[in-house]
């Protein structure tokens, strides 16, 4: 199998500008380099692709923006890795589909090393704190990296107690950009000593959409994902759905009905997630969970040609679609074919109108 391998500048180059085209999320940037070979070929196709497209709508942004954006988060200690790439953490790489970059900086090394999401309410009872120290402390002394979002409560406990054995903060905004205002210490604490993580543009501000974007990155790079202390909609129910869409374990710590911050966890312990209440009970839960073996891995370097696409196949895939969003890999599974060539596929019937790219690598038919 063709290995992963690092990119010249200009091939650089034009898979980020490929990625922070307007319009183009994770499915379409795959599907348009599975079917022009790569970046490059994509982007020199795209304008006529447009002029006679009835649907999805795509912008470009300019040569010297990217290349502005790529120095800037350079002089920042940063820098921005491509799927293809040999930094860019399994974890990711594994997703159907994948993010297409990640921007970091810190100790880098730790992205090739196992990773255990802990996640949780913001409003964190004091109960809360002192188990999610626990576990970042005790998986982090077991030689794992905790990863989690930078938020108040949990997620801000989870990455303090394991900052000395490793921890991976991922933003929902730029990577320069510090949110909340109040973990300025703790950002530049693990700037110094983890990882931060974003897929947004550098200088980009945080909004709300941003969040479950950041979710699925933080699921993402973690063979599981912890549960402690969640309100019946909390956004941490959303990192957990997103781990078990991915295949990753999901555990959660029960709580008194009589607490909302417990909602979250038992509805996920009802629905199958381990219950764990211990470091033990996390190990024994991890000692099951299986690692991302690099043959697993899709290459996406180097294509010398792009996918045909076999009309029969267009027809299967359109009828398969419905206002109900599906994933690649369901499409994959039901169709037999490669989520790279339903990727392509999909570029096609957006293009035309005839479907719809969402939020989380999903795809549906036009409402």
């Amino acid at each position: 199998m063709q290995a992963r391998q690092s990119l010249s500048a200009k091939e650089k180059r034009d898979w980020v500008r490929l990625a922070r085209g307007d319009g183009i999320g994770p499915v379409t940037f795959f599907g348009l380099v599975s079917r022009f070979g790569t970046p490059s070929a994509a982007l020199s196709a795209l304008p006529d692709l447009l002029k006679h497209g009835r649907g999805k709508a795509i912008a470009l942004v300019s040569n010297d923006q990217i290349e502005d954006e790529i120095a800037a988060t350079h002089a920042r200690g940063g820098t921005i890795i491509a799927a293809c790439e040999p930094l860019f953490p399994k974890g990711l790489a594994a997703l159907t589909p994948p993010p297409p970059i990640i921007s970091a900086c810190g100790q880098l090394d730790l992205l090739q090393k196992n990773m255990v999401a802990i996640v949780g309410a913001r409003n964190a009872s004091a109960a809360g704190l002192r188990l999610a120290r626990e576990f970042a402390g005790g998986l982090g002394q077991a030689g794992y990296i905790i990863v989690s979002g930078m938020a108040r409560g949990i997620d801000g406990a989870a990455h303090h107690a394991s900052l000395s054995t490793g921890t991976i903060g991922v933003l929902a905004g730029g990577l320069d950009h510090i949110y909340p205002p109040e973990h300025e210490t703790l950002y530049h604490q693990i700037r110094e000593d983890g990882v931060l993580v974003s897929e947004s543009p550098l200088f980009a501000k945080v909004h709300a959409r941003d969040f479950p974007r950041r979710n699925r990155i933080i699921s993402g790079l973690s063979l599981a994902t912890l549960i402690v202390e969640a309100e019946a909609r909390s956004g941490s129910l959303i990192t957990a759905r997103f781990a078990a869409e991915q295949g990753r374990e999901v555990m959660a710590v029960p709580g008194s009905p009589l607490d909302p911050r417990a909602a979250g966890p038992n509805s996920l312990i009802k629905d199958g997630a381990h219950l764990v209440s211990s470091v033990e009970d996390i190990l024994e839960c991890l000692g099951s969970a299986m690692g991302f073996q690099e043959e697993k891995i899709v290459p996406y370097l180097h294509a010398t040609t792009g996918i045909a696409i076999d009309p029969e196949a267009l027809d299967r895939v359109e009828a398969l679609l419905s206002p109900v969003p599906i994933s690649l890999a369901d499409l994959a599974t039901d169709t037999g074919l490669p989520w790279r060539t339903i990727a392509a596929i999909v570029v096609e019937l957006e293009l035309s109108g005839r479907a719809v790219t969402q939020a989380g690598g999903l795809v549906s038919s036009p409402v």
